[in-house]
């Protein structure tokens, strides 16, 4: 059996007082005080140059193997924990990889179905408007963020452990802890958080996750997204984030490129088939920078909203490799169609169970916990092959691509090897503790 060890806190050398409550006397995310406050920033560089400017806090360059965002976000994390603002302990929940081909990882967290926060709103409409009376971000307390994330101005990375918050033209974009966390290190990237946008991807938002990503330089740290229909529970938009040491069962799992006609301009962006994994998806890779890759993924998320398909999102590899699942589970549930045996486990499938993390509510299940019950519940999630094919058609077109007809070019189609992600040793800013061993 494997478990999740709590481990000593570690207090960020970052941490100051909290500012004495200003605004509405809340202390909220809201535009009564945050727009009067200060916040620790993370300002992240455009152009990839791995540099600290004169901000507060220096990267040595004599130990560049350490990130200074984990190292940071981590830090403040465990700060978090140490003063009791998650609702229950994660780091004392059971987990174990689940025998067989897959490796699929279930994890006993009774406390995340007794205390998360319901959903509010219809399950039926990808699209909904932003309803400022239901439970939204600008009601968190800013004891719960961590820093600001946001872009620099210089191309160089700065971080600041307090800076005044200026609204301008663009909302504040921050990163906070998910008070019912799934994994050590769980975290919310909420990106212009005074602007109040519904649950749905736009091209500045997912670049933002992209970006997020690639600071982590991390291949144990994915960002996830769900939309409405697909298990978001929260009307107000935000990517989700944890660190696992183990693989996703999804990437491992092979792919087929996807051929497509030539002649189209090339963004470098590739697209693949995922083969013999239960739900069906499709996997975004290269492009000729990484703007390439998050308008190609932005405009296929686009086109699922506009069309009420929900989906998922795993950013994966440090942002390198983006998985898109179109689903339809919720739809089964309303029109009867899910097993009992399954509905019973209470577990709704969002992008963290589709990916292979199997988050159980009961111990009875977690218990009995195999890769033919995690195969069966995700099969339910998967759309037919013949709706895919019209879902795919709908989104290589939003992406700026046409697949070829048989006969064409499908010839030169062939399965990839399943991918391999990296086995790096474990991180410094990693605590030994936390990580999931066989």
């Amino acid at each position: 059996m494997l478990t999740i060890k709590r481990v000593p806190t570690v207090v960020s050398n970052y941490q100051e007082e909290s500012p004495e409550a200003l605004g509405c006397g809340r202390n909220c995310l809201g535009k009564c005080c945050l727009p009067v406050s200060k916040l620790a920033l993370y300002a992240f560089k455009r152009d990839g140059v791995d540099s600290i400017g004169d901000g507060a806090v220096t990267l040595s360059e004599e130990d560049p193997q350490i990130p200074i965002f984990n190292s940071l976000m981590l830090g403040q994390w465990e700060d978090r924990m140490s003063r009791g603002l998650f609702r229950y302990d994660v780091t004392a929940c059971e987990t174990k990889v689940i025998p067989g081909q897959y490796g699929f990882v279930a994890q006993l967290n009774e406390g995340r179905h007794l205390k998360k926060r319901p959903t509010e709103f219809r399950v039926d409409r990808v699209l909904q408007p932003f309803d400022g009376t239901k439970f939204n971000f600008t009601k968190v307390g800013q004891e719960e963020v961590l820093f600001r994330f946001e872009q620099s101005n210089d191309n160089n990375t700065h971080y600041f452990s307090s800076s005044p918050v200026i609204v301008g033209s663009n909302s504040p974009s921050v990163v906070a802890i998910n008070v019912s966390p799934i994994e050590y290190g769980h975290v919310l990237l909420i990106p212009r958080v005074l602007d109040c946008l519904p649950q749905r991807i736009d091209h500045e938002s997912f670049l933002l996750a992209l970006h997020m990503a690639t600071e982590a330089a991390d291949p144990f740290f994915r960002l996830g997204y769900n939309s409405l229909g697909a298990f978001a529970t929260i009307n107000h938009l935000h990517f989700q984030a944890y660190y696992l040491s183990v693989p996703f069962p999804i990437e491992k799992a092979p792919t087929q490129r996807i051929t497509t006609v030539k002649g189209l301009p090339d963004n470098g962006v590739i697209v693949s088939r995922l083969l013999n994994y239960p739900v069906q998806g499709l996997v975004f890779e290269g492009g000729n920078k990484m703007q390439d890759l998050s308008v190609a993924v932005a405009n296929s998320c686009i086109c699922l909203q506009d069309n009420n398909i929900p989906y998922n999102v795993l950013i994966s590899d440090c942002g390198k490799r983006i998985f898109l699942f179109p689903q339809c589970y919720a739809e089964k549930q309303a029109l009867g169609e899910v097993s009992h045996e399954l509905l019973d486990t209470q577990v709704n499938p969002a992008v963290w169970e589709i990916s292979g993390h199997m988050v159980l509510k009961r111990r009875k299940d977690y218990e009995d916990a195999s890769e033919d019950y995690a195969w069966r519940l995700l099969a339910e999630v998967s759309l037919s092959e013949e709706r895919f094919q019209e879902v795919k058609a709908y989104i290589l077109e939003a992406a700026g691509l046409q697949e070829a007809c048989d006969g064409e070019d499908n010839k030169n189609e062939k399965e990839e090897a399943p991918f391999e992600p990296p086995a790096p040793p474990v991180a410094p800013h990693f605590p030994q503790d936390c990580l999931v061993l066989q």
